[in-house]
C-alpha cells in the first residue's frame, strides 16, 4: 500500500476517524486499532512477513524484560546478545547472503578456483531494515541502562510497527516514541491542519517532482551508451531530485500522517541541497539513521575524542556501514567511501562543524560565497548518486566515463527531451519553496500564514490539482528495497 495510492487514500481517513471515535474509551482502545491498522497495512505488501515482523518484536520485546530482570551479568550479556544476533542474522540471510556468497565465488575465482554459489531465491521484507535498527536501539538503550523495558507489550509493539513510519522510517528511538505511546491524546485541530498541510507538501514531491524526474532518469541511465556527457550530467542531477523529493516526501508523508494521531516523528531531512559542505549535508539528509550510527556505532568507537587519524578511521568505518546498510551491492559500498573521503578534509582541518546554522538566516538571498559552497556540496553529492543509481559498477565507472568525453560540451538531448520542460520548471518552483521556507520544519510549513485566505487556499488548490494531474501510475518510494 503506497502513500500516493488509491488504496492509502481510503484506508487513512478510516484509521483516523474510528482513531478519534475511540478516544473516549482510553488510550488502550486507541493503540490496538493502531496496532491493527498498522499489521494490516503491513499485510498489504505480504502478508507471509507480517510473521516475521511478529517474531521479531516478541523476540525483543522479551529479551529486553530478561536483560533489565536478570540479576546475573552473564544472563544479561546472553540476552543482549541473543536480541542482536538473532535481529542481525535475519537482516544478514534475508539481504545479504546472496551478496557474500556470489563476492565469495567471485574472489575464489581470481585465484583459478571455480566455485558455484549456493544462492537463497527470497524476498527482501519491506521495511526490515527500518524496524530491526527500532529493536537493535531499543535494546542497546535497555542493555546500558538508559531506559527501563516496556512491559505493555502493544505499546511496545506500536513502537515498533507504528504504521507511517514501518517501511522507510524515519528510524525512531524509544526515548521519544514510546512517552508518546505511553500518554493519552487529545484531538488538536492545529496539528491536524499542520499534519495534512505536510502530507501535502510530501505527495508533491513524489508525484512532481521524484516520479517525473524517474522517467527521464530511467531513459538516460538505461541507455547511457547512446548519449552525450552532457546528457548524462542531466540524468545524474535530476536523480539527485529524484531521490530527495522520493525519499524526504516520504518522511513528510510519514510525519504529517502520524501528526494527525496526536505523535511527533523525528525529523528526518531539513533542507540538504543548500547545504555549504559535506559534513552539513550530513546532518541534513537522512538525519534518523546519521543519528542511529553516530550514537550506537561512532561514539561508541571513540567518535571525535581521539586524534586526527582515530577520527578518519571512525568516519570510514561509518560511511562504509552506512553504504552497506543501503543495500547488498559493491554500488552502495563505493557510495559510502566516496562520501567519507569527501569529507576526511573537514576532519583533517576542523572544519567540519563550521556550518551548522541555516544558510543565509534571515535574507532573501544567500552570498557569492554561499552560493558557491552549494554548488560544489551539491556537485560532490550528485556524482556519488551515479554509484547509488548505477545497477553495478561497471556502469558506474562507464557512466562517469562518458561524461568526461568532448560531449559534454553539448547540448543534452534524448529522445523525447521535449516533454522535461514542465519537469524543469516544476523543480525551479519547488526550489523556491523549498529555499522561502528552509527556516521551518518543512517547506510550506508557514507559507502564506500573511496572505489573504483566498490566495492561501489558492495555493493549496494549486499543489492538489498539480498533483492529481500528474498523478500516473504507482511508483514505489526508493527507499523500500532498503
Amino acid at each position: 500500500m503506497f502513500f500516493n495510492s488509491i488504496n492509502f487514500a481510503i484506508f487513512l481517513p478510516i484509521v483516523y476517524a474510528l482513531y478519534w471515535l475511540l478516544s473516549k474509551k482510553g488510550l488502550g482502545i486507541q493503540n490496538v486499532l493502531l496496532l491493527v491498522s498498522s499489521y494490516f497495512f503491513y499485510a498489504c505488501w505480504d502478508w507471509r512477513f507480517l510473521f516475521l515482523l511478529v517474531f521479531s518484536t516478541l523476540l525483543d520485546y522479551i529479551t529486553g524484560i530478561k536483560i533489565e530482570t536478570s540479576k546475573n551479568q552473564k544472563h544479561k550479556i546472553f540476552w543482549f546478545w541473543l536480541s542482536i544476533s538473532v535481529n542481525l542474522g535475519f537482516l544478514g540471510v534475508f539481504k545479504y547472503y546472496n551478496f557474500f556468497a556470489n563476492s565469495f565465488a567471485d574472489f575464489s575465482s581470481q585465484f583459478g578456483f571455480h566455485v558455484s554459489p549456493f544462492t537463497l531465491k527470497l524476498i527482501l521484507p519491506v521495511g526490515i531494515s527500518f524496524y530491526t535498527f527500532h529493536g537493535l536501539s531499543y535494546i542497546i538503550d535497555i542493555y546500558k541502562n538508559r531506559i527501563e523495558a516496556e512491559k505493555n507489550f502493544i505499546e511496545y509493539s506500536v513502537f515498533v510497527s507504528f504504521f507511517p513510519l514501518l517501511v522507510a522510517g524515519p528510524i525512531e528511538r524509544a526515548t521519544h516514541l514510546l512517552p508518546q505511546i505511553k500518554t493519552s491524546r487529545a484531538f488538536n485541530y492545529e496539528k491536524t491542519v499542520d499534519g495534512l498541510r505536510q502530507i501535502l507538501w510530501g505527495l508533491f514531491k513524489k508525484v512532481l517532482i521524484a516520479d517525473l524526474c524517474a522517467e527521464n532518469v530511467n531513459i538516460i541511465f538505461n541507455n547511457y551508451n547512446d548519449y552525450s556527457g552532457s546528457t548524462l550530467v542531466l540524468g545524474a542531477i535530476l536523480f539527485a531530485f529524484q531521490i530527495y523529493g522520493d525519499f524526504s516526501g516520504y518522511s513528510d508523508i510519514a510525519l504529517g500522517t502520524a501528526r494527525l494521531f496526536g505523535i511527533e516523528l523525528l525529523k528526518n531531512f531539513s533542507f540538504p541541497y543548500f547545504s555549504r559542505d559535506i559534513a552539513e549535508f550530513w546532518r541534513r539528509w537522512h538525519i534518523s539513521l546519521s543519528s542511529w550510527f553516530r550514537d550506537y556505532i561512532y561514539i561508541p568507537l571513540g567518535g571525535s575524542k581521539g586524534g586526527t587519524w582515530s577520527k578518519i578511521r571512525n568516519t570510514l568505518i561509518i560511511f562504509l556501514i552506512s553504504g552497506f546498510w543501503h543495500g547488498a551491492n559493491w554500488t552502495f559500498i563505493i557510495w559510502g567511501l566516496l562520501n567519507a573521503l569527501f569529507i576526511i578534509p573537514s576532519i583533517i582541518f576542523n572544519t567540519n562543524r563550521n556550518n551548522l546554522g541555516i544558510v543565509a538566516q534571515g535574507k532573501n538571498f544567500p552570498t557569492l560565497r554561499e552560493l558557491l559552497s552549494i554548488t560544489i556540496t551539491f556537485s560532490l553529492t550528485t556524482f556519488a548518486w551515479i554509484f547509488f543509481r548505477a545497477d553495478n559498477l561497471k556502469i558506474a565507472i562507464e557512466y562517469i566515463a562518458r561524461i568526461g568525453r568532448s560531449s559534454v560540451l553539448k547540448s543534452p538531448y534524448f529522445p523525447g527531451i521535449g516533454l522535461i520542460i514542465p519537469t524543469l520548471i516544476l523543480l525551479f518552483f519547488f526550489l523556491i519553496v523549498e529555499w522561502i521556507g528552509r527556516e521551518n520544519k518543512y517547506a510550506i510549513e508557514k507559507i502564506g500564514f500573511k496572505w489573504p485566505r483566498t490566495y492561501r487556499l489558492s495555493f493549496y488548490s494549486f499543489l492538489c490539482l498539480a498533483i492529481w494531474l500528474f498523478q500516473g501510475n504507482e511508483q514505489e518510494f526508493i527507499y523500500f528495497q532498503f
